[in-house]
């Protein structure tokens, strides 16, 4: 019996080894940041950094047990978890919640899940398995694309029927960055963004109302200063009166005054922002791109396509998020409702995060794993 209770402590601590202790010392400073923001905004919710501190805890151990499973069986699990979202995708258009116009959530008791969220892992995954065995000289053959396709136009169709274009948008971008990274031919990417720019001026005329106003408020926000340009407006206001070193903690006055709207969500970067000015965002947004870089290199060790794949979908994941949710708020862009990963409040999008950095972790922890 001792020598059974020794061997389990000894298989205990070799996976506490095995873990990657710099992508768990990133998420834990980003954490802290985002508590620290939360608990400086005066939003009306007192329990606002108690749920979002249960919900780190809940994620993380999330984090801990994909982790923990070999990337062999998550190769194996691919396609049944790309499935499982496209159910969920499904039931939201009959029993999802509406919120802004919107449908686009479930009710799971917890929390409300938005199941757009995990697509955008499921669909890395899905193209990250298929891609596994296909031959590099045979990637550009019309038989071997008609699969891919088929997996990214079916999220895309079902998120834009919510209607989410932003999502929509980032599952596709990331999805065709993968057909990137597997050798697709220069010519079909060049046929794609042709036609692309070809049937813009027509999708035009299928966007809903508010999304048409999105687009004439990221060309001119100050052409309606108290309607749809309000959020850009304030944001910049906000993020231009933080300076060089802040205003400091507490002493934001645009997002705790309710100048600012979502400052605990979307806009929770602007409110960081304001307290703690550029030398502070400058550290936030490297404390991302050592994530994003460390995702990177863990790609490169991965002896498996599917590792590689999958850890460069995730790391341009993240890439996506940060450079649409910064580029949002500052006007660069227009307002999709991007969150940024771990800092923003939000039950599914920081449990998305999770599950993705635990594939991560899994490929390196299973980097010498030869997937059958």
């Amino acid at each position: 019996m001792p020598s059974l209770n020794r061997s389990i402590i000894e298989n205990f601590v070799i996976k506490l080894k095995s873990l990657d202790w710099f992508i768990i010392t990133l998420i834990a400073l980003i954490s802290i940041i985002s508590l620290v923001v939360l608990s400086s905004l005066d939003t009306g919710d007192k329990n606002l950094v108690e749920k979002h501190f249960l919900r780190i805890i809940f994620s993380f151990l999330v984090f801990l047990i994909v982790a923990s499973v070999n990337i062999k069986t998550w190769y194996k699990f691919s396609y049944f978890f790309y499935a499982v979202v496209i159910l969920l995708l499904i039931l939201v258009d009959f029993y999802g919640l509406v919120g802004k116009g919107a449908k686009r959530w479930l009710d799971i008791g917890i929390f409300n899940l938005q199941p757009s969220e995990l697509m955008k892992i499921a669909v890395i995954m899905a193209l990250a398995r298929y891609y596994q065995y296909i031959k590099t000289d045979e990637i550009d053959k019309i038989r071997n694309l008609v699969i891919p396709i088929s997996l990214i136009i079916m999220p895309f169709v079902l998120v834009i029927k919510q209607p989410d274009l932003g999502t929509a948008l980032f599952i596709l971008l990331v999805a065709i960055s993968i057909l990137w990274l597997t050798g697709l031919n220069l010519k079909i990417f060049t046929f794609g963004t042709l036609s692309l720019l070809i049937l813009a001026p027509l999708s035009i005329s299928f966007l809903k109302p508010y999304q048409k106003q999105r687009i004439l408020t990221f060309l001119n926000p100050e052409n309606d200063p108290t309607g749809a340009g309000y959020h850009v407006i304030q944001s910049k206001i906000a993020i231009g009166s933080g300076g060089f070193f802040g205003k400091g903690y507490m002493e934001g006055s645009q997002s705790n005054l309710s100048f600012l709207p979502e400052p605990h969500t979307d806009f929770i970067f602007t409110a960081f922002a304001e307290q703690f000015g550029f030398f502070g965002s400058i550290i936030l947004l490297i404390l991302f791109l050592l994530l994003i870089y460390r995702i990177d290199i863990i790609s490169k060790l991965s002896r498996s396509t599917f590792g590689r794949l999958l850890c460069f979908g995730v790391s341009f994941n993240f890439f996506v998020y940060i450079a649409i949710n910064i580029g949002m708020v500052t006007g660069l862009l227009p307002v999709v409702g991007v969150p940024i990963p771990i800092m923003s409040y939000g039950g599914t999008a920081m449990l998305t995060s999770m599950i993705a950095l635990g594939l991560v972790t899994s490929a390196k922890i299973h980097k010498d794993q030869n997937i059958y």
